[in-house]
């Protein structure tokens, strides 16, 4: 019962009368990220940038496609506090749709590449071994013998073409229009790509925890009372290895935002009319002796989508070195 027990990270001693408990390693993890202030901080950064990204239509003063061609490339005003671009499009408008536009790609990365497929195919390498292990593994460092950016953009730049065609006949043999204008595409595009990104380098840390954490006296006392691999896997060992991969996800966050505003920056990402702030950044850096011009004289246009992505990378890095030091004390 004792070691049972202690894999559920609890300990508990029974003497007569007497109980005594102790906190899982991670309700103990949570407790002291709550005591280190410049974390609490970072989450509350973090919690109002993803709330304004997904509550943008509510939040957003105008539609991010709503031209006023009698208003273009204009300074900030009480109207617009950010100014307008080069076709009277509200720039703080923009800037809010691509929060979203982040925000919704980061969490599709994390659940998709490093939740889903990373954690689960880390469990069943580190945990079964043998063939699978070794399917498992060699076709990830395949995968990661090529430069991540590279393969990433050779993915986006041949699964697009194919993937609108695919759903443009759904879109004639359904009769349901909007799948390719809604965006859809556009972040199943990113999210397939960015797969080689977020699945192998979670993997194997799984994959190493797994194989720690198996070779314990609870793993083992479950195994001798009859318990199924289901339960010891998920009963008794991912509980214990939730620390490193909180500590992988948030570090994980930070690369998926800037490889999809660098993936829209190169036209490979969300495309227009849908605002990106990777679109953004492009839109002013690439139209030649003009865009000389609009940095000298509104430079709000380009610094303003630079600072919300400086933002979200640099709060997701702080966190994740605020947890290294919390399930990792011995990395400092």
């Amino acid at each position: 019962m004792y070691f049972l027990i202690q894999g559920l990270g609890i300990v508990m001693t029974i003497n007569n009368e007497q109980k005594i408990t102790s906190l899982s390693p991670f309700r103990h993890g949570l407790n002291s990220l709550l005591k280190k202030k410049v974390a609490v901080s970072v989450i509350l950064v973090l919690i109002i940038v993803y709330i304004v990204g997904l509550f943008a239509p509510l939040i957003a003063p105008y539609s991010y496609s709503e031209t006023d061609l009698m208003n273009t490339q204009s300074g900030p005003t009480l109207d617009h506090i950010f100014g307008t671009d080069r076709l009277g499009r509200d720039i703080f408008t923009r800037i809010i749709w691509g929060i979203q536009t982040t925000v919704i790609i980061t969490i599709v990365g994390l659940v998709t590449g490093s939740l889903i497929l990373g954690v689960s195919l880390g469990l069943v390498a580190g945990y079964f071994r043998g063939k699978a292990d070794s399917i498992i593994t060699r076709t990830g460092e395949v995968l990661a013998a090529f430069p991540d950016i590279l393969l990433i953009i050779i993915l986006a730049a041949t699964l697009r073409p194919r993937i609108v065609d695919f759903a443009r006949t759904i879109e004639d043999m359904s009769g349901i229009n909007g799948i390719v204008s809604s965006g859809i595409v556009d972040f199943a595009v990113i999210g397939i790509a960015l797969l080689p990104l977020s699945w192998f380098g979670m993997m194997r840390l799984v994959r190493g925890q797994v194989l720690s954490v198996g070779q314990r006296e609870y793993v083992q006392a479950a195994r001798i009372a009859g318990a199924s691999n289901t339960r010891i896997l998920f009963r008794h060992i991912l509980p214990n290895v939730i620390g490193p991969i909180i500590v992988s996800a948030s570090f994980g966050l930070g690369a998926v935002a800037g490889t999809e505003v660098f993936l829209s920056f190169l036209g490979l990402g969300v495309q227009p009319p849908h605002p990106s702030l990777g679109i953004m950044i492009a839109d002013v850096t690439g139209r030649g002796a003009s865009s000389v011009s609009v940095l000298k004289n509104h430079p709000e246009q380009i610094l303003a989508p630079i600072a919300v992505v400086w933002i979200l990378i640099f709060c997701w890095n702080l966190l994740g070195d605020a947890l290294t030091d919390i399930f990792n004390p011995r990395s400092k």
